[in-house]
């Protein structure tokens, strides 16, 4: 029996970058599962990084860290959120990786006596590494990142030209997003942009079949008209993609503007009618909210939301499965650290308090103030990563006596390295791809916050780091009322943390957002936010009842409810 050939549908971008593209291939994928065909999606990024792992997140943003251990784009969450899909290193791939496979196969002699040139050898690899991820599924979307015109994305575009020809124009299609603004000067939007975002498509040799049109106003018939004419795409082909209020909500509008129709046409697929009842409750559920939690994400990466993207829609989905609408207050440690008092008034404001991943010192010691207020405070607390760590040195310090404890990676020389360098690491040379990445095993302790939340003793997780829990400590926090509630069986590695004498105070090495989707909250984030709605709910019921206290890691004293 011959081997199931995918249909691909490959998605490009014009006029401006941040479009939404990752979103549109996510929902198209969404789309398509919704009438019963199995989808896989890949992200094609055109940077020479062989990886995003050694950007900084200020540049890049989130990195997703797949099971089998690849650093890739954000955008594969929005994939694995939107979709069943469980990708892998073979759905992210970017010129730097093709280039290094070229080159490897030069100094092999693969192409000896040959001149090794970007066509055919690199447009060559490009098609191999698509169609290789793209084997045992109905569809492959395929996203091909950056913008139209920009140089470092001309061998990508060459090589999709190529492949639709080499697999049959009714197996492939091409799908446009680009802007339509809305000008307020003029009091009308214009197609302009997108007319010049097609005519640079097709000078290289692609006309799109479908436009998605980013626009935050509908577009009338004259207008889809207008672009249908002057892009040579037909009237129905030319999708309005509007800006909506909750990115959930984008599959079921596109779906109503008959996009999911319009691919199986152009792909000539028979499928089953699309079942969309489970968005449409999703939907539903987000527009009656009930209640309202406050939620301080105390990191140094706030001023740019997607270095958090998958932590913030975490929280999003913990959230919708508690009925309850979580207000997110980003902190900056830094501030915090230097006493700012506006930074320090939005923490106090908060119903839980949750610190993320990160690398590096800065901003570490207001991590650390953030972490001894929720604790004294009995505040619901959520350390994630390099979160877990700072808490760990955090109770070392102030409930353990341990006054010069820290991370080695910040102070080598240390007197009590409660977190240190795992062994592994130690002759580790390069940065890229060498941390500890991917799922692995953990076990929880029975009678712990982390066993109440999953529910089962044995789960797996998703990790990314270089360093752990210094085990040489462990009895030492125990008897002062920390507990390991999660160890990995197969090296002693601790993998979840809590405290005794606290409501709520968890923190996990690994990164429980990489696998929470808005249908399946993780039970992580499900349980947190159970919690901050208990502070919340104790504070409107006890408003008229104030005590004036002072605290150790603010300036001034505080107002709390008791």
């Amino acid at each position: 029996m011959s081997e199931k050939r995918a249909k691909y549908i490959f998605v490009s971008g014009g006029v401006i970058s941040s479009l939404g593209k990752g979103l549109a291939s996510a929902s198209i994928g969404a789309l398509l599962e919704a009438r019963g065909l199995s989808v896989t999606i890949q992200k094609l990024d055109p940077y020479i990084n062989v990886d995003p792992g050694t950007m900084s997140p200020f540049q890049h943003g989130e990195v997703f860290v797949t099971d089998d251990g690849a650093e890739t784009d954000l955008d594969l969450g929005h994939y694995e959120r939107f979709t069943h899909c469980t990708l892998s290193r073979f759905n992210n791939f970017t010129t730097g990786q093709v280039y290094d496979a070229v080159i490897t196969k030069e100094r092999r002699g693969d192409y000896l006596g040959g001149t090794v040139q970007v066509i055919p050898h690199i447009t060559d690899e490009i098609k191999n590494k698509i169609i290789q991820a793209s084997q045992g599924f109905d569809v492959s979307i395929v996203e091909i990142g950056g913008t139209v015109g920009d140089i470092e994305s001309l061998p990508f575009l060459e090589a999709i030209r190529q492949l639709r020809i080499e697999v049959g124009h009714e197996n492939a299609i091409f799908i446009h997003l680009t802007l339509v603004p809305f000008i307020e000067a003029a009091g009308e939007v214009k197609t302009k942009p997108t007319q010049h975002s097609v005519k640079a498509l097709r000078e290289i040799g692609i006309q799109p079949d479908i436009l998605l049109c980013r626009t935050n106003q509908a577009l009338s018939e004259g207008i889809k008209s207008k672009i249908a004419l002057f892009c040579n795409v037909e009237r129905d082909s030319v999708i309005t993609a509007l800006t909506v209020d909750t990115i959930y909500a984008v599959p079921l509008c596109f779906h109503q503007e008959g996009l999911d129709e319009k691919i199986i046409q152009k792909l000539k697929m028979w499928t089953a009618a699309p079942r969309l009842q489970h968005w449409k409750k999703l939907i539903e559920k987000i527009n009656h909210l009930e209640k309202k939690v406050i939620i301080s994400v105390v990191g140094k990466y706030v001023h740019l939301k997607d270095s958090y993207k998958s932590l913030n829609e975490a929280l999003f989905h913990g959230g919708i499965a508690n009925h309850t609408h979580v207000h997110l207050e980003f902190i900056d440690s830094e501030k915090l650290e230097q006493g700012d008092e506006a930074q320090w008034s939005a923490l106090r404001s908060a119903d839980g308090v949750l610190v993320p991943g990160g690398f590096g010192e800065r901003g570490c010691e207001g991590k650390i103030d953030a972490i001894a207020w929720a604790r004294e405070n009995q505040i619901p607390f959520f350390g994630i990563c390099l979160g877990m760590q700072m808490a760990v040195i955090e109770f070392a310090r102030h409930s353990a006596g341990l006054k010069d404890a820290n991370s080695a990676e910040f102070n080598e020389k240390t007197k009590h390295p409660v977190i240190h360098l795992m062994e592994d690491q130690k002759l580790r040379r390069e940065k890229g791809g060498t941390m500890r990445l991917g799922t692995y095993d953990c076990v929880l302790k029975k009678s712990t916050k982390a066993y109440a939340a999953y529910h089962r003793e044995k789960i797996q997780e998703r990790h990314r780091h270089r360093y752990e829990f210094n085990n040489a400590y462990r009895k030492d926090l125990e008897a002062r009322g920390m507990i390991f509630s999660g160890i990995n069986p197969q090296t002693g590695l601790i993998e979840m943390m809590e405290l005794k004498n606290h409501p709520w105070f968890v923190g996990c090495q690994f990164h429980p957002e990489f696998k929470s989707k808005p249908m399946k909250a993780h039970p992580l984030f499900i349980s947190f936010i159970q919690e901050a709605l208990k502070i919340r709910s104790l504070k409107e019921s006890k408003k008229s009842k104030v005590v004036r206290i002072g605290l150790k890691n603010s300036k001034t004293a505080e107002e709390i409810f008791v």
